[in-house]
């Protein structure tokens, strides 16, 4: 199992020095940007990845029905440019009270309408032309940029049909707020079930060491606690069986943080991307132990992907 960790707006506001300081202390972990309020999560892996020549980059998670697929097939090869091939595009239908609510958007028929994105971004990426004409989206073009390899594509999925189309249509998938019991028995036996080839699962969880438990656990419901109210990650806390996104973060001293990795690796999940979670000192000590706890483990993959023909 590797270890990453995400840097930008998951850890709290954050300036491009913050983004360059937060990679910097990576020092060779993979990082993943997610798309929040602030940062966006391709500019933002652009900035990080200027100042770690080398290091693995990942959005974790980019949410499509504001993006037309012409135009983040055309952001992510742009990242490639930039950034020597080293992109790991993760997307997904995004959370439905964000979709709806802020972007007046629909939010009907997730699984359908990322089917349907997929058979139009896929081909994009790997510089085809599309033409099509479909239920939810017109796409014709092609994207060109020279020099460019297509990025694996990891899709953001929970429920058991997500899952699925994940294993069925991309590298693979990447969870967040999803605990150990439920990436055992319900994410890793789904995924893998549908896949042609090994997929990449990469689950995400904020972690915060710490001699503060039950502090930092307190911090954690008042930054996230509205995660536990919206049904996509309702359904995953319910299966896991607790009350809400501070029951499922990893806090401890290094040794309760470093079991809590292991279980993590003994659910079969391919990469852990730990969101470093507390004040400047809380989060330079849990970023050291993830360096420390990678450093012992042999890599997983080189980029443990599929190729393009197997999707």
């Amino acid at each position: 199992m590797d270890i990453s960790i995400m840097i930008g707006d998951v850890r709290g506001p954050a300036t491009a020095a913050d983004l360059k300081d937060q990679v910097t202390a990576a020092d060779g972990l993979g990082v993943w940007a997610a798309q929040a309020l602030g940062w966006d999560a391709l500019t933002a892996l652009v900035v990080a990845g200027t100042h770690a020549p080398g290091i693995r980059l990942g959005t974790a998670v980019v949410p499509v029905r504001q993006r037309h697929p012409l135009l983040l097939a055309g952001q992510a090869l742009s990242v490639q440019a930039a950034t020597g091939n080293r992109l790991t595009l993760g997307i997904g239908a995004g959370i439905g009270a964000m979709t709806g609510g802020m972007f007046g958007l629909p939010t009907d028929q997730p699984v359908r309408y990322l089917r349907e994105y997929l058979s139009i971004l896929l081909p994009l990426l790997r510089g085809e032309p599309v033409t099509h004409t479909g239920r939810f989206l017109t796409s014709i073009g092609t994207v060109e940029l020279p020099a460019t390899a297509p990025p694996p594509v990891l899709l953001a999925a929970l429920g058991p049909a997500m899952l699925r189309l994940a294993g069925s249509s991309t590298d693979g998938a990447i969870t967040w707020m999803t605990g150990p019991r439920t990436l055992e028995s319900h994410v890793v036996p789904l995924i893998r079930e549908a896949a042609p080839a090994p997929p990449r699962i990469v689950a995400g969880l904020p972690v915060c060491v710490t001699g503060d438990e039950a502090g930092a656990r307190s911090r954690i419901t008042e930054r996230f606690g509205m995660a536990g109210q919206v049904p996509e990650y309702r359904a995953v806390l319910d299966r896991e069986g607790v009350t809400g996104p501070a029951d499922v973060a990893v806090v401890g001293d290094e040794e309760t943080v470093a079991r809590a990795v292991q279980r993590l690796e003994d659910t079969g999940i391919t990469e852990f991307a730990a969101a470093p979670f507390g004040d400047p000192a809380e989060q330079r000590r849990t970023t050291t132990l993830l360096r420390d706890l990678a450093s012992a483990r042999p890599v997983a993959h080189p980029e443990a992907r599929r190729g393009p023909d197997a999707r």
